[in-house]
C-alpha cells in the first residue's frame, strides 16, 4: 500500500459539526436562470426531471384535478440591457400524449395569439408581445383545461425572425 501524499498526511481529521448547527449563506449564490424578474413557474406537475438527457416536467391533469397544470414565464427586457421598444415571442415547447386543450395567455401588456389551443403530439406554441416597453415586466402561460398527460420541455423568449422580401 502506498503512503499518503505529504500534504494529506499532515492534515488532522476533524469531526464535522452536527447538521443542525451548520448554516449556509444563500446571499453568496448567484441565480442562474434569467435576469431581473425573469423566472419560470411550474404548477401541478406530476414529475420534474432535470437530470435526464432531455430535462422535462410532466403533467397529468387526472392526477391533480383540484388545480389545472400550468407553465408560466415572467420576462423583463431591461434586465438584459434592452433599452428600446421591441416585439418578443415567448415560445412553449411541449408534447401531449393524446388530445389536450390549453388556454394560452399573458399580460399585463397586450398579447397576440392568446386563446384556446387544442394540441395533440409535439408542439411549439407562441405568444407575441408586440411593441413591448423595455421596462415592462410581462408574463405568459399555458394552462391545461382538458385532455391527457403532457410534458413541457422549454420556454424561450426571442425577437421575431428577420423577414426579407423582394
Amino acid at each position: 500500500m502506498k503512503d499518503a501524499p505529504a500534504k494529506a498526511a499532515g492534515k488532522k481529521v476533524t469531526e464535522l459539526e452536527p447538521f443542525d448547527k451548520r448554516s449556509v449563506d444563500f446571499t453568496k449564490f448567484k441565480p442562474d436562470l434569467g435576469r431581473g424578474r425573469t423566472n419560470l413557474t411550474i404548477i401541478m406537475s406530476t414529475i420534474v426531471q432535470i437530470d435526464s438527457n432531455i430535462p422535462k416536467a410532466s403533467f397529468d391533469r387526472r392526477a391533480t384535478p383540484s388545480r389545472n397544470p400550468i407553465i408560466q414565464m415572467h420576462f423583463e427586457p431591461i434586465a438584459y440591457g434592452i433599452t428600446s421598444v421591441a416585439t418578443y415571442i415567448m415560445e412553449f415547447t411541449i408534447q401531449t400524449f393524446g388530445q389536450s386543450t390549453f388556454t394560452l395567455s399573458g399580460g399585463p401588456a397586450p398579447v397576440t395569439n392568446a386563446g384556446t389551443k387544442v394540441l395533440n403530439g409535439p408542439a411549439k406554441v407562441s405568444l407575441i408581445f408586440p411593441n413591448l416597453s423595455p421596462v415592462q415586466q410581462v408574463f405568459g402561460f399555458m394552462e391545461q383545461t382538458a385532455g391527457s398527460a403532457w410534458s413541457w420541455f422549454s420556454t424561450s423568449v426571442q425577437f421575431p425572425p428577420i423577414v426579407i422580401s423582394q
